[in-house]
């Protein structure tokens, strides 16, 4: 979807102002409204993985792995890493197990221990849409935690509507446009009748109000 620059920046600068000022930093989030699509077919659905090139801030990385995998996430900065031993203990609490993941927004999973990785943390992922991404054991763990920090997830599931952190407070409005740009373009490259399968598109900051771009 071809939207001017300008008209971010317009819907941006009206959603900052808008928004009232609180205690944290405030997320920038993205809703794209769909229409003219038929959500009971599967093929229909939205589910997208988004490299945005300024980052949206505060993305916080899970790894599980052992060995020197583990040693080399922990290195990188990996924000926790889980590795055999946790995952059994995980596995016997199902309920401590989700206070320990909810704080993540990507899981990353060396391959060979996927099939338990699957079994204890895929039940409670995997309706969010953040099943872990397999890598090898000699995967290049620092270049992968760089990416999927530049990463969003878009999912409609059912529902005629996708949405996505595009930045926070913090960053500049150019960056965060870059951004919105980035996600836009990529959704429309996915839908059946691309831009003409958008019925419009909003910006808010975590506590205000939803702005439309018009």
């Amino acid at each position: 979807m071809s939207v001017r620059k300008d008209t971010i920046l317009e819907a941006l600068a009206k959603a900052r102002d808008s928004a009232p000022p609180r205690g944290f930093e405030q997320s920038v989030d993205l809703t794209v409204n769909l229409k003219d699509l038929d959500m009971r077919q599967p093929d229909n659905r939205v589910n997208l993985r988004v490299q945005v090139p300024n980052g949206v801030g505060g993305q916080k990385v899970l790894v599980f792995a052992q060995g020197d995998l583990a040693l080399r996430a922990r290195r990188a900065g990996a924000d926790r890493v889980v590795e055999p031993a946790e995952l059994d203990e995980m596995a016997s609490d199902r309920k401590e197990a989700k206070k320990k993941l909810k704080d993540y927004d990507i899981f990353v999973a060396e391959a060979p221990l996927m099939p338990i990785v699957g079994r204890v943390a895929g039940p409670i992922l995997g309706p969010k849409g953040k099943m872990p991404i397999p890598v090898p054991p000699q995967a290049p763990i620092d270049a992968i935690l760089e990416r999927e920090r530049r990463t969003v997830i878009l999912r409609s599931r059912d529902r005629l509507f996708v949405k996505c952190k595009v930045g926070k407070e913090s960053m500049s409005d150019e960056e965060i446009a870059g951004n919105v740009d980035a996600v836009l373009n990529s959704l429309t490259g996915v839908l059946r009748r691309g831009a003409n399968n958008i019925k419009s598109v909003y910006l808010k900051l975590t506590m205000g109000p939803a702005v439309k771009l018009e």
